[in-house]
């Protein structure tokens, strides 16, 4: 168990935040969005939408941070999450930390997934002293490999089997990208 208490921080136009009761409504209308999860095998159940609630719930607890739930400053509303993860599943390069990310899709093309991902990395690299952060989607999902170079990850170059993905599945074959502390440090401002 984490001797640190649960981070939460704000961004100038987001809150990144523990999650609550209400947002799983939204969470699972999201998640069983087609335009949302274009880039998934299947749309995700209200059941598996809720678990994942739990799990977010679970890593705060137990470590002081995770997927956070995201919501716009200016109105309240839950937009998604962003934030860190442990992957459950074993890759060939676990152990790692993955910064990752799901919006609506009304809030697609506004920048807020850059806006809360550099958050993310923050609190990673400067309050975690974390050496790494990888990112991964699947190849056709041209879309998060743009918001990942926008927030200064680097493309590996490394194509992957998704172990989560059935075989044979258009959407098995995944891309890698890293980006390193001292990486992280060139970018910010001086």
């Amino acid at each position: 168990m984490a001797d640190i208490d649960p981070i939460e921080l704000e961004t100038p136009r987001l809150r990144l935040r523990l999650w609550r009761a209400e947002d799983r409504e939204p969470f699972a209308a999201l998640n069983a969005d087609p335009r949302v999860m274009e880039h998934f095998p299947a749309l995700i159940p209200r059941e598996r939408s809720d678990a994942s609630v739990d799990a977010c719930i679970k890593a705060f607890a137990t470590r002081g941070w995770g997927n956070w739930a995201v919501e716009r400053r200016d109105s309240g509303e839950f937009i998604g999450f962003t934030g860190l993860s442990i992957p459950q599943r074993q890759f060939h390069f676990s152990p790692c930390v993955e910064v990752g990310w799901r919006l609506a899709h009304a809030h697609w093309g506004h920048g807020f997934a850059s806006e809360a991902a550099r958050a993310a990395l923050a609190v990673g690299f400067e309050r975690l002293g974390l050496d790494e952060i990888v990112s991964m989607t699947a190849l056709s999902n041209a879309r998060s490999q743009a918001l990942m170079r926008r927030i200064g990850l680097v493309d590996t170059g490394e194509v992957f089997e998704h172990p989560g993905v059935p075989e044979g599945h258009a959407l098995r074959p995944h891309c890698l990208f890293k980006l390193s502390a001292p990486a992280w440090r060139a970018l910010r401002p001086a």
